[in-house]
């Protein structure tokens, strides 16, 4: 059977959410966490949303495969339903910078990955100083300059659409870096910048690009007109700054009706090409 894990994490502590040997990864200490529960060994999840290290995640979903027999042998004689069983168990096996919100049996066709329709993300900044708040310094930049919100609008207009981001992120082998970006915009909330970045997929780096080459502009050290010529040269640019991952957050995952599910995991693993 496969499950669907919805999960939350402070990626304070983590080098990311990829496994990685000799070093702490949310997939390596959930996967752990897997084998120890179920009594199983090399559990494997799938993620909507490989995080890099230090970014945070409160709408993470990953799926992974497992015999239904080890979920209901794990659930012992619980009156819960053995996937609540389950996540109260791993919770109980987890550090506390990583929580099980749910897990639930998945429909069929559905993929963690390439399921999901969109992602969503905010990146906070507080750029005040009377603003800052010690007690979520990890999880917002804290900016020296003041930002103007409305030059940062007018740059991220700039970036709607499908377009090919190779301008702002890192290149993979046999990867494509052509994304449709749904969303991005910036609402100051007091002393604090908000900004929400919604796309079909990202690329790697590219949330953290995108926030360094508007937060460039926004106090000032930049223009619109350079960030568009950066945009439209299609190459990265060490100009522009990759913004801290402790202010961004991935919040949300959306995935289609059950019953487009596998139409959708399949249209995704067609990679894009430039026309």
């Amino acid at each position: 059977m496969r499950l669907r894990i919805d999960l939350g994490y402070d990626g304070s502590g983590f080098h990311g959410w990829a496994r990685q040997r000799d070093l702490r990864t949310v997939q390596g200490e959930l996967e752990q966490a897997l084998d120890t529960v179920l009594r199983t060994t090399g559990s494997s999840l799938t993620v909507a949303g490989r995080t890099d290290t230090g970014v945070h995640a409160r709408g993470q979903v990953a799926h992974v495969d497992v015999e239904p027999e080890a979920v209901v042998a794990a659930a012992g004689r619980s009156p819960e339903s053995p996937e609540d069983t389950l996540a109260r168990r791993l919770n109980g096996v987890l550090g506390r910078d990583v929580r099980i919100r749910r897990i639930s049996e998945a429909p069929d066709g559905f993929d963690a990955r390439f399921s999901a329709v969109w992602r969503r993300y905010a990146y906070r900044v507080v750029d005040r100083p009377e603003a800052v708040d010690p007690l979520t310094s990890g999880h917002v930049l804290t900016w020296p300059r003041a930002l103007d919100e409305a030059a940062m609008n007018e740059t991220a207009a700039l970036f709607l659409g499908e377009h090919d981001f190779a301008a702002f992120c890192r290149r993979r082998v046999g990867a494509t870096t052509i994304r449709t970006l749904l969303e991005l915009d910036w609402v100051r909330e007091g002393g604090r910048l908000v900004a929400t970045v919604r796309a079909d997929a990202f690329c790697h780096n590219m949330v953290r690009s995108l926030v360094g080459c508007m937060l460039a502009v926004g106090d000032g050290r930049r223009d619109l007109g350079w960030a568009r010529d950066v945009f439209a040269a299609g190459v990265r640019d060490p100009s522009v700054t990759v913004a801290h991952a402790h202010g961004l957050t991935l919040e949300e995952v959306r995935y289609p009706p059950d019953d487009q599910l596998a139409r959708r995991a399949e249209t995704s693993r067609v990679v894009r090409r430039r026309e």
